[in-house]
């Protein structure tokens, strides 16, 4: 195929560069970008709006691939690289359609769920790594607060490693409001908290139940931890006075797994 744009000014690259930058791009779209074959290969059928590759890529081994999957747009190798949001970039870009979930949807699409309930977490990092563990664990879903740094955020979604695509997710409007529909629901509800009073690995977590995960410098709010049946902590050496975020959620995630898998699998 012939390179198809070779300028910056070119409506659709100007584009790319907006929904890569603005929360408000991506949410008045409903898109975001992702990058590289790991990202396009696991892509779910129908989610896929806009493919563009390289012209380096078209000369590439997985040309063919992605000529068969789609119809890409070919970009000069200058305007790819001027586009991308990687250091190294490994010539292809796609621009997918968000996901759409409602909260009913959500939380009754396990019998047995666990949930993570984050409050304004503001580090992409750590809301992707959050994702990606949260798959890794079996949890049924992320919910979080308005104020939460937006999942689509470039930085979020290489952090996913690809479950931004698999993990069910929620932005609430009224996080307390969300928690207080869980427990009339019959969920117990923990709040990672640094005065809590029972060791993380104390409670059951094999019912129905849902843990709320703070601010990385100022955790819960206490309007937040109100609402909890619980308050737990992670015991700590030394003279650290909190882990980061996304080391408290896998620590929280995988006691939460290892007892769902205690009650159907010993052999772990």
């Amino acid at each position: 195929m012939p390179v198809q744009i070779t300028s910056l000014s070119n409506p659709q690259i100007k584009n790319i560069t907006a929904l890569l930058k603005k929360s408000k791009a991506r949410a008045a779209q409903g898109l975001f970008v992702t990058e590289g074959m790991k990202m396009f290969r696991e892509m779910p059928p129908g989610w896929l709006y806009q493919a563009y590759v390289s012209e380096s890529f078209e000369k590439g081994r997985f040309w063919q691939e992605v000529r068969q999957a789609c119809s890409p747009v070919v970009v000069s190798d200058h305007v790819f690289a001027a586009m991308s949001d990687t250091c190294a970039p490994q010539g292809i870009l796609a621009l997918v359609r968000q996901p759409s979930l409602s909260l009913e949807q959500l939380t009754g699409s396990s019998s047995c769920p666990f949930f993570l309930l984050l409050e304004n977490l503001q580090d992409p990092g750590n809301l992707g790594t959050i994702l990606r563990t949260a798959e890794a664990a079996g949890c049924s879903g992320v919910i979080m607060s308005r104020d939460t740094v937006d999942i689509y955020n470039p930085k979020v979604i290489r952090s996913t490693m690809g479950a931004i695509y698999r993990v069910p997710f929620f932005y609430t409007e009224d996080f307390g409001e969300t928690v207080r529909m869980l427990k009339t629901k019959g969920f117990s509800i923990f709040a990672a908290h640094l005065k809590g009073s029972v060791p993380f690995d104390q409670p059951d977590y094999t019912g129905p139940c849902a843990c709320m995960i703070g601010n990385e410098g100022n955790g819960l709010t206490e309007a937040a931890a109100s609402l909890a049946d619980c308050r737990i902590r992670i015991p700590m050496e030394g003279q650290a006075e909190s882990l980061n975020a996304a080391v408290s959620a896998a620590l929280i995630l995988y006691e939460a797994y290892r007892q769902k898998r205690q009650g159907v699998d010993r052999k772990y």
